[in-house]
C-alpha cells in the first residue's frame, strides 16, 4: 500500500475460490492466454510456461494463504504473493499440500502454527465462508473484485480481455503499466476515502 494511505485506508483481502463459487476455475488454456496480458501490465513480473504438473484444484493454496494470514496481515500478503510467484514464475503445482508446506518453510513462517492450522478443518471452513459471503451477500462473480466495506464495487484500471469460445478475441485499452499503475491505485484509495 502507498505509505501516504497507511492508517487511512485498510485493504482487506477475502478468498473467492472460483472453482467453488465462480462456476469453476479458469481452464489452463485460458490462463495461458491471459499470461501475456498480465506480463504487459506488470513488466517486472516473471512468467514461466506451465508444466505438465498443473493443479486440478487451488483450494490448498487458499488454505495455506489463510493460515499464513493468521500470523499477521503483512505476512499473509507476502505469502499470498509467494504462492502466485510459485505458480506463475516457477511452475509449481499450488494444488498440492506438500508444495504449500515447502513454500511456508521457504517463507520462514512459524511452521508449528502453520502446520497445526493447515492440518485442521479451520482454513477450508474459513475460505469457503469468505467465498460464500462474497457470492451471496455481495454478488461477486469473479476476481479481482474490489469493493468498499458497504459492498459498493470499484474497478481498478486494467486491460480486461473479452472471450469467445474460450479464446481471447479483444482486449481493452491498457490504461497503465507497472509502476504507472500506482496512480490508478491511489485513485481507488481516494474514492474509498470520499465515500
Amino acid at each position: 500500500m502507498a505509505p501516504e494511505y497507511e492508517g487511512r485506508v485498510r485493504l482487506v483481502e477475502k478468498a473467492f475460490p472460483l472453482e467453488v463459487y465462480g462456476g469453476g476455475g479458469p481452464p489452463r488454456a485460458i490462463l495461458e492466454q491471459e499470461i501475456w496480458l498480465a506480463a504487459l501490465q506488470e513488466p517486472d513480473a516473471v512468467f514461466k510456461p506451465f508444466s505438465d504438473d498443473f493443479p486440478t484444484t487451488t483450494l490448498p493454496a487458499f488454505d495455506a494463504a489463510w493460515c499464513a494470514a493468521q500470523q499477521g496481515e503483512q505476512i499473509g500478503r507476502d505469502f499470498d504473493l509467494r504462492i502466485r510467484r510459485a505458480f506463475f514464475a516457477e511452475g509449481r503445482n499450488i494444488g498440492k499440500r506438500e508444495v504449500m508446506l515447502e513454500l511456508a518453510r521457504e517463507a520462514g513462517l512459524d511452521m508449528d502454527d502453520f502446520a497445526r492450522r493447515f492440518n485442521s478443518d479451520e482454513p477450508r471452513a474459513a475460505v469457503l465462508a469468505e467465498g460464500k459471503l462474497g457470492k451471496e451477500q455481495f454478488g461477486v462473480r469473479g476476481t479481482p473484485t474490489v469493493m468498499l466495506d458497504n459492498g459498493k464495487k470499484m474497478r481498478h484500471k486494467m486491460a480486461y480481455p473479452a472471450f469467445e469460445n474460450d479464446l481471447v478475441v479483444s482486449v481493452g485499452k491498457l490504461p497503465c503499466c507497472g509502476e504507472g499503475c500506482y496512480e490508478a491505485t491511489r485513485e481507488l484509495f481516494e474514492k474509498a476515502l470520499g465515500n
